[in-house]
């Protein structure tokens, strides 16, 4: 876990990259069509950064954030907040005022999202789900209290298992659901020009490999948050499928250009 400086070290970057039945990617010097899968707001973020690296941008999400509705929030003993996703903080904000609990988040995308909520005590795991638990169950004396999981129907990983295996007491909180978009009709008439498709979830990539079945893409070049994501993916016929060497945003962008 990390606060300012770091607590528990970042995974290298000097891990090998992830490949799924794919040849060797040749760096590339003209800008590329990159293709935003994921669900708002997240995408139009993820689509400024990748026009930061000098390419062009198709935002489409497969996946949409849905609210559920008279949710409560009951924070009777929980002495701490666990975080997945930036989506899983900014549905817990939307329906508690509450910001004195400490936060710890998977990511640092994650954690700056609960800083600008107004989270003053954020612990970042910079890495999974695996390293979260981790980060947590090492501070369980100091938490004093239940660790509330905030999250989506279905989560990424299971952070809730991890963390009664460390005799660590969790409760899960539902909050919203991802559903899948069906594409446009001008959106799948740009797929032939799309060389990169970004997945962050196995989930996305299920939607994708749906796609890609109606309309199939032989150019395209998968990249993948991680190899859980990739999953779902494994018999796509595409030019190529790589997963990042850690589940961060910036070592999958930094996958574009290989």
């Amino acid at each position: 876990m990390t606060v300012g400086g770091g607590l528990i070290p970042p995974p290298s970057t000097s891990r090998v990259v992830g490949r799924v039945g794919s040849p060797p990617v040749m760096n590339v010097t003209r800008p590329l069509k990159i293709w935003i899968t994921r669900a708002q707001p997240g995408a139009d973020a993820t689509a400024a950064r990748v026009r930061a690296l000098g390419h062009d941008v198709m935002v489409a999400p497969l996946l949409a954030v849905r609210m559920l509705e008279d949710v409560q929030v009951d924070l009777a003993g929980v002495g701490a907040l666990a975080f997945t996703s930036a989506n899983g903080l900014r549905a817990f904000t939307e329906v508690c005022p509450d910001r004195a609990l400490r936060v710890f988040a998977v990511g640092a995308a994650t954690a700056q999202a609960a800083r600008q909520a107004g989270f003053k005590r954020v612990l970042s795991a910079d890495g999974d789900v695996a390293a979260l638990a981790e980060g947590i169950a090492a501070r369980r004396s100091e938490i004093g209290g239940v660790v509330l999981h905030p999250g989506a129907a279905e989560l990424a990983g299971d952070l809730a298992g991890a963390l009664a295996r460390a005799r660590v007491e969790v409760r899960p909180l539902t909050l919203y659901d991802t559903l899948p978009v069906r594409l446009e009709a001008h959106e799948i008439a740009q797929l032939p020009q799309v060389d990169v498709a970004l997945v962050y979830s196995a989930k996305a990539a299920s939607a994708l490999a749906q796609v890609l079945r109606g309309h199939p893409q032989p150019q395209l070049r998968v990249l993948g948050l991680s190899k859980a994501v990739m999953k779902p993916l494994a018999r796509a016929q595409v030019s190529g499928k790589i997963f990042a060497p850690f589940p961060l945003e910036a070592a999958l962008l930094n996958l574009i250009d290989r």
